[in-house]
């Protein structure tokens, strides 16, 4: 018989303790306590009470023979006592007065055999009478048998465990190496806790004696997915660079049971392009191979193949146009088609005017430039990456030229660079029909107009890769034009373009635009954004170089200008998520000008934890927000901003930050109460949280302006793609409460526009995986674009408005699409239920709960998560999102 099962162990622990303290607390007779709980015994406990003490005594015995015999009993009734949900084993129970009798015999013990028997009872009986943190247990298992450590029970063997880790934690303090004698313990126990479902104890140990290595000794294909899966949850809440340690291993285990698709997850979570490359060469499967392919596109990664990763030249370039994400905007029509919302939709359709009441119920009529502006970005919000909509792809019919070009010359001045910006992001994704349309405004003699063609060549490129490389061949040209539109349009298209590609050719024509002192400020604050997004968490010194040298070179009165804070910014975003690789920077950046240091700080530091949900970088930004300064200091701002972006990892700190945001608030001076809802905007990115949803309502009534339009755009960014029709609804009142408020009512139709965005079909959050990976791009980004809207005023009403479209690198389309083996779209049942942390959970628990049955193509919500709902088919990955190929099962069988 087992003595204890092993779910009983908490509890009996439990009951352990409780008998502990009425031990510790004698009577004033202990004789007459004895009596009395005699007589309350039952006969069977009374008679085994008994047999113990009679064994004790005997075990003092002067014959060996005769102590031999009484320990061997005395064993075999612990190992054979059951315990109850309630109570502590009854033989551990009645000895335990005897625990001090027994420990004195044991120094007398001459016996070498005699005293390990003892030592493995002391042992047994120390997990309850032991002393706080005097490790008794652990020292009579060092001094007892080598025998099979499960036979004493699991709360045995747990307590053992926490023991080691003390004692492992207390020698590396004294700095006295880790004995052999711990050592096989440890594994003793690891292999004990692996073969009973107690993986994530068995992780907890290693975690503590700092030896993950011995785990890829134990999982086997029982229990590997259950342990990688604990050890890739636990790496969120760790440090650097314990968190790259427990992904390693995550990866290796990954690796030896061929499970290549989390591998690759686990190898892009590191950063690590060294491991993708293996899985290119250890994995020969070439369906396999296309699905890393659209991993990697999804995640945003340029990674080239070449012949020593794929010989066979046809099979390099089919995965490298998969990887190049050539097939998204095919998907994507696809998706909508099946959807059904093929139509174009106008900005008047999103309003919904009819649905007002009362005041400005006909829309503002103020400020037609800023309201046509408006409209502007809600069209191609809405009508993103479809192809056509009703403003700027409508055919030529009239001898006017189009109302293309008559809507375009609705905007004014740098209006009309949005305006033709915009047909880039309604043409997003397909490259060749994208540039064949904007190619009719570069031969116009409007400087503004040809700036808004080239950005739109850089949205268009957006997150794919053409072979034949235009983005270049196009902008190249522009960016040394005399008109500062025109460049900035080219650089800031490339840096659209080629976001994260850490291209050499497009960093040699931007980096001599930085040195260039005879430059204006804004053509170096765009320069210096698009080299940070190029080279995103990539580290690269020559450019950091670069980006510090042009903001020495800066006057005072220009780093007042809002736009000097983006130099700041394109720093950060080279280390965006690298963390402690910043520091060299971050030293040189206290050499900075007094006006833009502190601001400087917090950037670096905020991009660098960028979704590490690091608590002590939190704590140090709450910290800067909790002074009270001069109105005129703007470097809180980016500290709120930057608790929202580090916070972001998982969901318990998720949470903590929307509280803490709450108090920012209530007791935060102005310049940070104004950057608490753009952090909550990017907290609950596209996933419209009721409670945040609510202090955004309130918000957006606020007194001060810029806080009330900080609110409207973060409940534009917490529905975006989410056809949200609370949030959609509160936007419609908002625009008859401020029709009068141009500034305001502008706000009002961004986010109407991001609410709506690609009809429902899209999203901004950067997470994707499960919400294990985020991407550098799509972060960058978000960030970037609220950075902009720190200063609304001068940057997204100025002239700057285009920044917006900084957004088309957060966006991708939020669904899942099943192809063949062939790539062809494939239609199959899923099941799309809420997602369950099943972390920890023995056995194969139910993944998703309230789930429905849909046909594939579907779309998913923020927390979903989809299974096949056939066994007709088996998923290459793993992971239900985007694209996923399906192969067939061999062991179906049609039920007739």
């Amino acid at each position: 018989m087992a003595p204890a099962e092993p779910n009983n162990g908490g509890t009996a622990g439990a009951g352990a303790t409780r008998d502990q303290a009425s031990v510790k607390v004698p009577a004033k007779d202990p004789k007459k306590r004895d009596e009395k709980s005699d007589d309350d015994l039952s006969e069977e406990d009374l008679a085994l009470k008994q047999q113990l003490e009679l064994y004790v005594e005997r075990a003092q015995d002067p014959d060996p023979g005769v102590q031999k015999l009484a320990l061997e009993s005395m064993r075999k009734e612990i190992r054979t006592a059951t315990s109850s949900m309630t109570s502590v084993p009854k033989p551990l129970k009645f000895l335990r007065p005897h625990y001090a009798t027994l420990k004195g015999h044991f120094e007398k013990i001459v016996d070498m055999d005699l005293q390990k028997l003892l030592a493995d009872i002391l042992s047994v009986l120390a997990l309850t009478m032991s002393p706080e943190g005097e490790r008794e247990s652990l020292k009579y298992r060092l001094l007892g048998s080598a025998d099979d450590i499960g036979s004493w029970g699991h709360e045995y063997v747990r307590n053992l465990a926490g023991e080691i880790a003390q004692e492992y934690s207390k020698r590396q303090s004294e700095e006295s190496p880790p004995a052999d004698d711990l050592w096989n313990l440890v594994v003793d126990i690891v292999s004990f806790h692996m073969m009973h479902n107690a993986e994530p104890e068995a992780v907890d140990l290693l975690m503590e004696v700092e030896d993950l290595d011995v785990l890829l000794d134990h999982v086997d294909e029982s229990n590997y997915k259950r342990t990688c899966l604990y050890l890739t949850s636990s790496a969120k809440y760790l440090l650097a660079p314990d968190d790259m340690v427990v992904l390693d291993v995550a990866y290796s285990i990954y690796v030896k049971f061929a499970e290549y698709p989390r591998a690759l997850q686990v190898a892009l979570s590191l950063g690590n392009m060294q491991y993708v490359k293996e899985l290119f060469q250890t994995c020969t499967d070439s369906l396999t191979r296309m699905q890393f392919c659209y991993m990697l596109a999804r995640h945003g990664v340029t990674f080239e193949l070449d012949e020593t990763i794929i010989p066979n030249y046809d099979d390099r370039q089919a995965l490298q146009q998969i990887m190049d994400n050539n097939e998204l905007s095919e998907g994507y029509l696809s998706l909508a088609r099946d959807i059904e919302v093929m139509e174009p939709k106008s900005p008047e359709d999103i309003y919904k005017a009819h649905l007002i009441d009362g005041r400005g119920a006909g829309g503002g009529t103020v400020d037609s430039a800023r309201q046509n502006l408006a409209a502007t970005f809600v069209n191609a919000f809405v009508n993103a990456g479809f192809g056509q909509d009703k403003l700027m792809t409508v055919p030529s019919e009239s001898s006017t030229g189009g109302s293309s070009a008559n809507w375009l010359f609705k905007n004014k001045e740098h209006g009309k660079t949005s305006g033709a910006a915009s047909l880039g992001m309604i043409l997003m994704w397909d490259v060749d029909s994208g540039l064949s349309q904007l190619d009719k405004y570069f031969n116009t003699s409007d400087n503004y107009v040809i700036a808004g063609a080239l950005l739109g060549v850089g949205i268009v490129n957006c997150n794919v890769q053409h072979e034949c490389d235009p983005a270049m061949a196009l902008l190249v040209d522009f960016l040394d034009k005399e008109d500062s539109s025109t460049r900035i349009g080219a650089i800031m298209g490339l840096g659209l373009a080629y976001a994260g590609s850490c291209s050499e050719s497009v960093r040699n024509v931007l980096a001599p635009i930085l040195a260039d002192g005879k430059s204006p400020l804004d053509v170096i604050a765009f320069t210096a954004l698009s080299l940070g997004l190029i080279f995103v968490s990539s580290c690269n010194e020559d450019i950091a170089q670069a980006i510090i040298f042009a903001l020495l070179d800066r006057s005072e009165t220009e780093l007042g200008d809002p736009l000097a804070r983006f130099l700041p910014l394109g720093l950060g975003l080279l280390y965006l998520g690298k963390q402690d690789s910043v520091e060299a920077t971050a030293e040189v950046s206290k050499t900075f000008n007094e006006k833009i240091r502190r601001h400087c700080d917090m950037i670096l530091l905020s991009c660098a934890f960028a979704g590490t949900g690091n608590v002590l970088k939190v704590q140090h930004l709450l910290g800067q927000c909790s002074q009270h300064l001069d109105k005129n200091e703007t470097y809180q701002g980016p500290a709120v901003l930057g608790i929202a972006m580090v916070a972001m990892a998982e969901e318990l700190g998720l949470e903590m930050a929307i509280r803490s945001l709450e108090h920012l608030l209530q007791y935060g001076e102005q310049n940070i109460r104004r950057a608490v809802p753009l952090a909550l905007g990017l907290l609950c990115i596209s996933n419209p949280k009721v409670n945040v949803m609510d202090t955004l309502s309130r918000l957006s009534h606020d007194a001060d302006a810029e806080v009330a339009m900080a609110a409207v755009v973060s409940l534009g960014l917490i529905g975006a793609g989410t056809n949200n029709a609370r949030i959609a609804g509160m936007l419609r009142n908002l625009s008859s409460y401020c029709y009068k408020d141009a500034s305001l009512l502008f706000c009002v139709r961004i986010a109407q526009g991001l609410v709506h965005m690609g009809k429902g079909l899209l999203t901004l959050s950067p997470y994707h995986s499960e919400r294990f990976l985020w991407s550098p791009n799509a972060m960058a980004g978000l960030v970037v674009f609220l950075h902009a809207c720190l200063d609304m005023k001068a940057i997204i009403l100025g002239k700057y408005h285009y920044v917006l479209y900084f957004l088309a690198l957060a966006m991708q389309p939020r669904m899942l699409m099943t192809v063949d083996e062939k790539l062809k779209p494939l239609s199959v049942p899923v099941r799309v239920g809420q997602a369950v942390d099943v972390v920890g959970q023995a056995g194969r628990p139910k993944t998703i709960t309230g789930f429905q049955t849909h046909s594939t193509p579907v779309l998913l919500s923020a927390g979903d998560k989809a299974e096949l709902a056939t066994e007709k088919y088996i998923p290459v990955s793993p992971i239900l999102e985007g694209f996923v190929i399906l192969k067939e099962n061999p062991e179906y069988r049609e039920d007739k």
